[in-house]
């Protein structure tokens, strides 16, 4: 018997056809919806086919997906806004499972956000061209096509839905890549790169990918920029090796982990308390992109300070980095510690964000959980006291929390019904409450019920964006 590429060749039999691909017809999206019409395919290939599935990949890197057993209209449920692609394929059991169809056409819709500020300002960083503190959330410019957000610690990075790509705040290392070193109090495009899809902040320097290229610019220090080196500042996007298979990136304070389109996980810079999961605890610094691991089902990555978490395809989390405060959720205190632990053996955790020394995620189920240091008597855990946790703790009973992201002493967080959350510190009016009181629990932030991509950063500032239809 030989084999062909459609199944198995004997005789004089020909091998099984899949069905060809459904075609997407038109899709109608809101801010976190979206009714995605399909057509059958013209040949269904060597039998029926029994069902279809739907997939959205949405800017923030996450996909949702839905099913049909016949061609028509599926309605998705999104959890992130901005851009975000369509794809269906068919699949046929008729001969036994794993008849897929490829995917056909796809559609991908640019859902326009808004983008609101509010903290401290003393940089502009709020990006309200001036240096005045903010307290409730003020829009930022009048235009409707961001895309996605990321808060560093003194500066910030975002893109549009047409590619390009913003940063404003201040600058220590040239992080904001405008060939200068001159601070901006409200955004300016990052070069004329039309393809950006992920982009991180760091302390001083700037992580991102276009067309699936990895490129970092700032400041060098402890190999943050993976170019290789530790010294010499960068005030421009600088790409790092030839590999056009980046996924997404998030940078921390002074190291970044990166995913590739085949799952596997990246670390470089600093990596003091372990945070880039490759080497022992100690001054052993990486800067250039070392593999973590050899898994290749990587998801989600969130790095802080001193810690990186991930989260795998099989909905499992990992946690690596400093725990003298908890932070890695073993039920226990260590150093650190240098390579990813599992926490716990639940596999239906769908987001992550790390802060300072704690860390959030939220499930399948949209329950929202906590644990790492709660200290400073700001309560940024979100759970009404001030004492550190060591394992996930749930944050009151809620299940409809959709995206959350940890600061160093606040947190911001949006449920599915759009509204918008804030606890922790609320020095200069970063919880958005009209005043400067801390808060040990959520609370909500305004009347609106359009809020998607929350970013709380550094110590002082938050920002969010807001969908529209």
């Amino acid at each position: 018997m030989a084999k062909g590429p459609g199944g198995i060749i004997s005789g004089g039999f020909q091998p099984l056809k899949a069905p060809d691909a459904p075609t997407i017809d038109s899709v109608s999206a809101g801010v976190l919806s979206a009714d995605v019409t399909f057509s059958a395919p013209a040949d269904t290939g060597a039998g029926s086919v029994d069902s279809y599935v739907v997939t959205a990949k949405q800017s923030d890197g996450s996909g949702v997906s839905g099913t049909a057993s016949a061609a028509g209209t599926v309605s998705l449920t999104l959890t992130a806004g901005g851009t975000t692609t369509f794809a269906a394929q068919a699949i046929s059991n008729a001969f036994g499972p794993g008849q897929f169809s490829g995917f056909g056409n796809s559609s991908t819709v640019f859902t326009g956000q808004e983008l609101y500020s509010w903290g401290r300002n003393n940089l502009g960083q709020l990006a309200q061209n001036d240096i005045v503190d903010r307290s409730s959330p003020v829009q930022i410019g009048a235009l409707t096509n961001w895309n996605t957000i990321d808060a560093g610690y003194y500066g910030f990075i975002s893109t549009k839905t047409d590619g390009t790509l913003w940063t404003w705040g201040s600058q220590n290392g040239g992080q904001l890549g405008h060939n200068d070193y001159i601070a901006k109090s409200s955004p300016v495009q990052v070069g004329g790169l039309t393809n950006w899809s992920s982009a991180s902040m760091g302390i001083s320097f700037s992580a991102g990918i276009e067309d699936s290229e990895l490129y970092t610019w700032g400041n060098p220090q402890f190999g943050a920029l993976g170019n290789n080196t530790a010294a010499g500042l960068i005030s421009s996007p600088v790409q790092i090796g030839a590999l056009t298979n980046w996924s997404v990136v998030s940078s921390g304070r002074n190291h970044s982990a990166a995913i590739k389109n085949d799952g596997t996980l990246w670390a470089w810079g600093y990596n003091g308390r372990g945070q880039l999961g490759v080497e022992a605890l100690g001054n052993n610094n990486t800067s250039s992109p070392v593999q973590v691991g050899a898994e290749t089902n990587w998801y989600k990555v969130s790095t802080s300070q001193h810690n990186t978490a991930a989260i795998k395809t099989n909905g499992t989390l990992w946690v690596w980095g400093r725990d003298t405060d908890g932070t890695c959720g073993q039920n226990s205190v260590a150093t650190g510690r240098s390579s990813p632990v599992q926490i716990g053996s639940d596999t239906d955790w769908a987001e992550i964000s790390t802060g300072s020394e704690f860390c959030f995620a939220i499930k399948t189920d949209g329950t929202l959980w906590s644990w790492g240091q709660n200290s400073f008597n700001t309560g940024q855990l979100g759970q009404s006291d001030f004492v550190n946790r060591s394992s996930p703790t749930q944050v009151g009973a809620l299940t409809n929390w959709n995206k959350v992201s940890g600061a160093v002493i606040h947190a911001l967080a949006t449920k599915t019904d759009g509204t918008l959350w804030s606890w922790g510190s609320g020095s200069f009016g970063k919880l958005g409450q009209n005043d400067i009181i801390s808060r040990s629990s959520p609370i909500q932030v305004g009347s609106l019920t359009s809020w998607v991509l929350p970013s709380a950063g550094g110590e002082f500032l938050s920002f969010s964006t807001i969908g529209t239809t």
